[in-house]
């Protein structure tokens, strides 16, 4: 693991196997002035505080961007601990060593910090509000990077999807092979992220040398049920299958979900001077490499 180029700044990336830390490998050709280390829980577990002061002093890190997540949403109301270990310890412990090797931290949180009860595009100083333990472990999460190192930018995204690991779009293209119609919750509305934008958008704020500490907000542009995200997607792949809208209470869960998470994304977009491409432009890159795979 050792840094193979002195003269490059080392980018720690965590959570290496998830959609987002996938998406950084694909990246990394683009950045050759940078020396990534990409490392997935069995390489450094990030909630054992020791190991990670461990790994930042051996491997000389220079920026984290810690992509690393419990997300199984459901699973959290029962697997509180572990949610709790990897969402909240584990964030606090790395934004702790960022500010002791004077290293950039950049955290990855969720839309499910808001209960979903407005109206309007949250911006990132609304009341936060979690309306599940998911959510909940997540907004202790920000609230540690705070506490520890109050130079971290934390951004919050929402509906993330990539060409890698299980997502919705990968999900619906399964289905819609499967049967002859599926319902769709359309009640629900907020809008996707593909990975590959988020992080795209995070490379253009390390290397403007711009780092602005504090919350923002980045998803795709639009405002959409997840009834219209499958519609799309049918539509793009061609698929005969018919989607139905159906109601939450029509498809319980064991966790809540917040009924609107639109994302106001002024903040990112103006102080980074970042363009944020348009969902269903972003979503037919995504389905183009699929059809690769």
């Amino acid at each position: 693991m050792q840094n193979d180029s002195s003269s490059k700044k080392v980018i720690l990336v965590t959570g290496a196997n998830g959609q987002l830390g996938r998406e950084f490998q694909q990246l990394e050709k683009q950045f050759p002035d940078y020396h990534f280390l990409f490392v997935a829980k069995n390489e450094l577990s990030i909630s054992d505080e020791n190991a990670v002061n461990i790994f930042f002093k051996d491997n000389h890190i220079d920026i984290c961007i810690n992509c690393a997540a419990y997300t199984a949403v459901d699973k959290a109301e029962t697997e509180k601990e572990l949610a709790t270990a990897v969402n909240e310890t584990a964030v606090g412990y790395l934004a702790k060593a960022c500010k002791n090797y004077n290293a950039p931290f950049i955290h990855i949180s969720t839309d499910y910090v808001f209960d979903g009860k407005g109206f309007n595009p949250y911006t990132e100083n609304e009341q936060t509000n979690p309306v599940n333990f998911y959510g909940q472990t997540k907004l202790n999460g920000e609230q540690n990077a705070v506490k520890e190192n109050d130079q971290s930018i934390i951004i919050r995204t929402a509906w993330v999807y990539s060409s890698f690991g299980n997502n919705f779009v990968k999900t619906m293209m399964r289905l819609m092979n499967e049967r002859a119609s599926i319902g769709v919750v359309n009640d629900q509305f907020g809008c996707p992220t593909y990975a590959a934008d988020l992080a795209e958008a995070i490379m253009q704020i390390i290397t403007s040398n711009k780092f602005i500490a504090g919350i923002y907000h980045y998803s795709n542009k639009g405002k959409i049920s997840w009834f219209n995200f499958a519609k799309e997607i049918a539509e793009q792949i061609n698929s005969n299958c018919v989607v139905n809208g159906i109601t939450t209470a029509q498809f319980p869960t064991p966790a809540a979900r917040p009924s609107f998470s639109v994302l106001d994304t002024e903040k990112i977009s103006s102080t980074f001077d970042i363009a944020i491409p348009e969902w269903k432009d972003s979503l037919q890159k995504c389905l183009a490499l699929l059809k690769l795979k």
